[in-house]
C-alpha cells in the first residue's frame, strides 16, 4: 500500500496538530533562539504525539527533516571554505522552505507526507 494515501483520513483536530509539527519549522525565521526551528517541532510533536498516531508520524517527519536541513547547512558551511557552499546555502534553505510549505497542506489534508533526501533518524 502507497503510504501517501489513507483510507479515513485522520480527525481534523489531528490534522491540525499535524500541520503545525511541519509549519512550526518556519518559526527559526521569526523567533531569535537558536536552533528554534528544531526545538519549536520538537515541543509541540512531543506535547501531542500520544493523541494521535498522524501527529507522531508527522512530527517525527518534520523533526527528521529539519535534523537533515542542519546537517546539510553544516555542509554548506564547510563548502563555503571553497566558495560553493555561498550558492548551496541558498538552495538548501530555499528546498527546506518549499517542502515545509508542501508537507503542511498534506497533512492539514490528512496525507502522509514524506520529505524527500531526509535521514531518518528518529
Amino acid at each position: 500500500m502507497d503510504r501517501e494515501y489513507v483510507l479515513e483520513p485522520p480527525p481534523r483536530e489531528a490534522r491540525m496538530w499535524a500541520m503545525w509539527c511541519h509549519l512550526s519549522a518556519l518559526s527559526g525565521f521569526v523567533i531569535p533562539i537558536p536552533f528554534a526551528h528544531i526545538v519549536v517541532p520538537l515541543i509541540i510533536w512531543n506535547l501531542k504525539k500520544g493523541d494521535d498516531p498522524f501527529i507522531d508520524e508527522q512530527g517525527r517527519e518534520s523533526l527528521n527533516f529539519q535534523i537533515s536541513l542542519l546537517i546539510y547547512g553544516v555542509i554548506c558551511g564547510i563548502l563555503m571554505l571553497v566558495a560553493i557552499g555561498f550558492l548551496l546555502i541558498f538552495v538548501v534553505v530555499g528546498w527546506g522552505i518549499v517542502n515545509v510549505i508542501i508537507a503542511s497542506i498534506k497533512a492539514n489534508d490528512g496525507v502522509r507526507y514524506r520529505y524527500p533526501l531526509t535521514i531518518r533518524l528518529l
